[in-house]
């Protein structure tokens, strides 16, 4: 058995010799179809390498600014918490919260409570959402929250708050400037607060810019005459574990005991998780379309070689070569095609890609953002083995009907071309 095995295994190395041997009778011609597949993976490392950095980018904005990797709320707030929010309130000296704090892997949690009512500076008055929010770890968690003037909450105790830059415009003020904030408080009646104008910010989304603000937790929390949070915002330290963790927490802590719902950070991105859909779709048309230009490329560039090689096809079956090992010695060319125009390929779309990440994609503002921002393009080992996968096996693939019509040639009329 292993001698039939290095027997096989010799035999192929013989192929793949004469396969790059009748690949460098017509160097021009071999070159030509090294180009093409080379071109086709290019382009699709940086097409798809950019769209996966927008998947990337959206994902940790997502994650880092509105919700963490998971948020832990009161079963049914997502779906009634809207009439109700003060009804779904978390404690503020829970047991859980300190379990989630200690678990290794987890970076932060961070608790926000939701406020929403009337802000007036002078004679205008203008309605807001805002977040309470524990400055000290809103650092790390908000990261895609960039102050444009002033400076960001000083303390857990100040009277200030950071407005959308959207907001400030509206009201008119400046960081300095004093507001007013009115609200419905807990058991009825109205409920005021004055504040400070600590900062304006922007973020990646100018509707929330146009309403939002930020005030410490506990300021939140006097306005609204309540204790607790409406949501605890825990952020681990690798993306990739959301899952794991989910299950973890769900299994530590069941609904029906703790009285806790985990929710992931993709329950909710509705519009990220519809740009995937949408991208997905989009690079998936592109690989098929690269995909034909390179089995229709290269399959006509082996059957002219085929035609070629009538003659020489034909010598070969009558000295009595089987049509196997000619089907396995054209499919051979087709195979080192494939291999050599993907690393090709790759090796150029991977250095392509860094020196275009390193100078900058400059892009203009997106639907819905006041600012442009810069770019990247993001290569993983999955997106290139995908792009070389694609272009071997579209070129094993354009390389079969030749080598089955090469194979499949009659003796006497291949004989003829001889003559």
């Amino acid at each position: 058995m292993q001698e039939s095995l290095v027997e096989h295994l010799s035999d192929l190395a013989a192929n793949f010799r004469v396969a790059q041997r009748n690949l460098l009778r017509n160097r021009r011609r071999a070159l030509t179809a090294l180009v093409i597949i080379a071109v086709g993976v290019i382009a699709m490392v940086l097409a798809e390498g950019f769209i996966q950095w927008i998947f990337w980018a959206m994902r940790e904005g997502t994650i880092q600014f509105q919700s963490g990797h998971i948020q832990v709320v009161r079963p049914g707030y997502f779906s009634r918490g809207v009439a109700d929010p003060l009804a779904y309130l978390l404690p503020e000296n829970s047991p859980v919260l300190k379990e989630l704090e200690s678990t290794p892997g987890v970076k932060l949690v961070a608790p926000r409570l939701k406020v929403s009512g009337l802000i007036s500076h002078g004679e205008t008055t203008v309605g807001f959402l805002a977040e309470g929010v524990i400055p000290a770890r809103e650092a790390e968690l908000s990261k895609g929250l960039r102050i444009m003037q002033g400076h960001d909450l000083s303390g857990p105790n100040a009277a200030e708050v950071i407005l959308g830059h959207g907001l400030a415009r509206n009201l008119g003020v400046r960081p300095g400037d004093k507001v007013a904030l009115l609200t419905s408080a807990k058991g009825g009646g109205m409920n005021a607060i004055e504040a400070r104008v600590a900062g304006i910010f922007t973020s990646t989304n100018q509707a929330y810019d146009n309403a939002a603000l930020r005030l410490p937790l506990e300021q939140a929390q006097s306005l609204l005459r309540v204790r607790g949070a409406h949501a605890w915002l825990v952020l681990l330290r690798e993306t990739g574990q959301t899952d794991h963790f989910l299950a973890q927490f769900r299994a530590r802590f069941p609904e029906s005991r703790s009285r806790l719902e985990f929710v992931p950070w993709y329950a909710h991105a509705d519009f990220y998780n519809k740009t995937v859909a949408l991208f997905t779709q989009q690079i998936n048309v592109l690989r098929l379309i690269i995909g034909l230009i390179i089995v229709l490329s290269i399959s006509n560039m082996l059957i002219m070689s085929v035609m070629e090689r009538t003659g020489e096809v034909g010598t070969l079956l009558a000295i009595g070569l089987k049509r196997r090992k000619v089907l396995q010695m054209f499919a051979a060319e087709g195979f080192l095609l494939g291999v050599a125009g993907g690393l090709v390929g790759i090796a150029i779309g991977y250095a392509l890609a860094s020196l275009i990440s390193a100078v900058g994609i400059p892009m203009p503002p997106p639907p819905g953002m006041e600012e442009g921002y810069t770019g990247a393009i993001r290569v993983t080992a999955g997106l290139l083995a995908s792009a070389f996968s694609i272009a071997f096996l579209t070129t094993l693939l354009a390389g079969l009907y030749p080598a089955w019509k090469a194979s499949r040639q009659e003796i006497v009329n291949a004989l003829r071309h001889n003559i």
